[in-house]
């Protein structure tokens, strides 16, 4: 078994915690991971990225070849068409709604959502308005694994444990409200 995600969004949106999230439930489940480097400005406004590997087996490369990504997940829909290239044929592209507008040029909003929309396999989800619902519009991230859970290789219980070692440190109640957010984006799944 493999699974290859192409991991992208806007520095400060969270996508280093999104990731963290799902390799350590990944490593939980008994998975071997790799994980390339965050690419681009991983500070408040820049374009980052990154590739991650999971699999039962080896892994050789940290890298996902062109047209072989079984997701692109993502937390700006602008964001998610960039790496189009790297999508499989039958891959799923999961996105949050929401802009983040960095660029002057930024195309309309309508146009990209029609784009991401007639891909065979996408979803858009309303991740602002769930992490509200959830307590915190910090935990639009979480929201976004929740959306794509049911499309990863391992369980809600095992990124709810990963969830809890990464945020255990900041209390109880940042951990409840990122609990409330995978599962308020595991319902649009």
């Amino acid at each position: 078994m493999k699974y290859d995600i192409i991991l992208s969004g806007v520095g400060g949106q969270g996508v280093l915690s999104l990731a963290s999230v799902i390799a350590s439930a990944a490593v939980e489940a008994g998975f071997k991971v790799r994980q390339s480097e965050v690419h681009g400005m991983s500070q408040r406004g820049g374009a980052v990225m990154a590739h991650m590997r999971i699999s039962d087996g080896e892994i050789y490369s940290d890298l996902i070849a062109q047209g072989t990504a079984d997701m692109i997940l993502s937390m700006e829909p602008l964001e998610s068409l960039r790496y189009l290239p790297w999508l499989a044929p039958d891959g799923i592209l999961i996105t949050s709604a929401g802009p983040l507008v960095n660029i002057p040029d930024y195309p309309e909003l309508e146009e990209v959502h029609k784009t991401i929309n007639a891909l065979p396999s996408a979803k858009l989800v309303n991740d602002r308005e769930l992490a509200k619902e959830a307590g915190s519009s910090r935990v639009g991230n979480m929201v976004i694994v929740g959306a794509a859970s049911s499309h990863l290789p391992f369980s809600m219980d095992q990124l709810k444990k990963a969830v809890a070692r990464l945020f255990f440190r900041k209390g109880e109640k940042i951990v409840e409200v990122n609990y409330k957010a995978l599962d308020l984006g595991n319902k649009v799944s």
